[in-house]
């Protein structure tokens, strides 16, 4: 078990929203109080560029120096793309962030599923259907026992091994409770429905509020993934219209300052999201905002995402729509999740049915599609999906993994281990039709592993035969 002696705990809901912030680990990342997001400066570039047309020869210019360094862009630059108007022009950054999230992770793309494990929330963010006060929202916080029947959902009938974990911002959910939830699933083992191979969950990120320092080493003890941190708006104008002082998250400074990775650890974003606001319970924010975008425009976002932070991941949630989501395959993402349900205990509860109910959930989702058919759907394209997770228990983290995606080691390292978890899944769960389309996928993966590193193929080639006969979890 966790130590959790020197975490804070507190007494209830108004003793959590006076005291849960500590000032000091936020100022320490404000020095001379300047933030590192300096909005003056953001709005100047974007007001020079908006004066006239892009010029082509400098967007290339841009796009030249994404594709070489693999380094995150100047703001001015990323002004630039953001100005592109032309449809020509922005097929040729659409075509730029295809090649570098191939030459980053190659022809993979990483699934994942979410796991709520709670509804219970302080703030009261107008957007959400968990805020405080959502009379509408049925709340409840899963027990243990009722986790390990999500997880026999996920692990067992699905064959997910990669969650993400998400909790409302409560005491009653406190780091000892997130601690001991990703400990349950780690612990959670069962059967796979067609070999009878032992199967369960090898990496649960966590979606959660900034923790102090020592929440933090709490949860790197039990084996946290990635920590997420969603921000919504980083203008903090209209993000203090949708976040009311009183509550922990209005605290714009404690959201934003947990992000400063790379100016102080040369550690840049793992993975980037840009989530668009569906209809969630008791709120008519999501249907009547202004800044409501279209597909085109998210589209466009993708696509300089990718060209401004070459190197980070991008997720694209089942909150899209199927035709979105195949859209943007080609544009620069590289995960996504399927047979999702983000009920508290909605897998359990309708068994891996494409079921809503708005009152149970954060927000409404617009991609029901099970992993048998989007597993099939990608193996169309040449896309490989990957279970893999060995990275973070390799300890390929930190400094080595920013090294290895900059320069392009990653994505043909971790190929290696995307061909055996798929194998993994094709012969546990997937569909005789899947399977097929599969395995015609994985003899071709595996001739191209062998023409660009003939000495370790005959290697790979024993854990692939391993993993053929049985065994699981095998990884390099």
């Amino acid at each position: 078990m966790a130590d959790v002696s020197k975490i804070r705990k507190f007494k209830d809901a108004d003793d959590y929203r006076r005291n849960f912030v500590v000032q000091e680990e936020i100022d320490k990342y404000l020095p001379g109080g300047r933030h590192f997001i300096d909005e003056a400066e953001i709005n100047r570039c974007i007001a020079e560029v908006a004066e006239k047309p892009a010029d082509p020869a400098r967007v290339r210019e841009i796009i030249a120096k994404s594709e070489s360094t693999c380094e995150t862009l100047l703001p001015e630059e990323t002004a630039v793309l953001m100005s592109v108007t032309d449809p020509a022009l922005f097929e040729e950054m659409r075509a730029a962030a295809d090649r570098i999230k191939h030459k980053v992770y190659d022809n993979r793309i990483v699934m994942f599923a979410p796991l709520y494990m709670s509804n219970l929330c302080v703030n009261g963010c107008k957007y959400c259907g968990f805020r405080e006060g959502n009379a509408a929202q049925k709340r409840r916080v899963l027990t243990m026992d009722e986790l390990k029947a999500e997880v026999d959902v996920l692990a067992g009938r699905i064959g997910h091994k990669r969650l993400i974990a998400v909790y409302g911002e409560h005491p009653t959910t406190s780091t000892e409770y997130i601690a001991e939830t990703i400990e349950t699933c780690y612990n959670r083992k069962v059967k796979a429905p067609k070999t009878g191979a032992p199967v369960g969950i090898r990496r649960v990120n966590v979606n959660a509020a900034p923790l102090p320092v020592e929440d933090l080493k709490v949860l790197k003890s039990v084996g946290i993934g990635t920590f997420q941190v969603f921000q919504e708006t980083y203008n903090r104008k209209l993000y203090e219209e949708m976040h009311p002082s009183w509550s922990v998250k209005g605290n714009y400074d404690w959201r934003t300052t947990c992000r400063d990775l790379e100016r102080w650890f040369n550690i840049g974003p793992h993975t980037l999201s840009f989530p668009r606001l569906e209809p969630a319970s008791g709120t008519r924010v999501p249907e009547e905002s202004p800044w409501l975008i279209d597909d085109d425009t998210f589209a466009r976002i993708l696509v300089i995402a990718r060209l401004s932070v070459p190197y980070t991941g991008i997720i694209v949630t089942a909150r899209e729509s199927p035709e979105s989501r195949n859209r943007v395959l080609d544009h620069g993402m590289t995960q996504l999740d399927c047979s999702s349900n983000i009920a508290i205990k909605g897998y359990s509860d309708f068994a891996n049915e494409a079921h809503q109910e708005k009152e149970r959930q954060q927000f409404m989702l617009g991609d029901n599609r099970s992993i048998d058919e989007m597993v099939r759907y990608l193996a169309s394209r040449g896309t490989i999906t990957s279970f893999c997770t060995a990275g973070y228990r390799c300890g390929r983290t930190g400094g080595c993994i920013m090294d290895a995606l900059k320069t392009g080691r990653e994505g043909k390292f971790c190929k290696i281990n995307a061909v055996l978890t798929f194998r993994e899944w094709l012969d546990d769960f997937a569909s005789d039709e899947t399977r097929k389309m599969g395995d015609a996928l994985i003899e071709k993966e595996l001739a191209g592993i062998k023409e660009w590193l003939p000495k370790f193929y005959p290697t790979v080639m024993k854990q692939y035969e391993a993993t053929c006969r049985g065994e699981r979890d095998l990884f390099f």
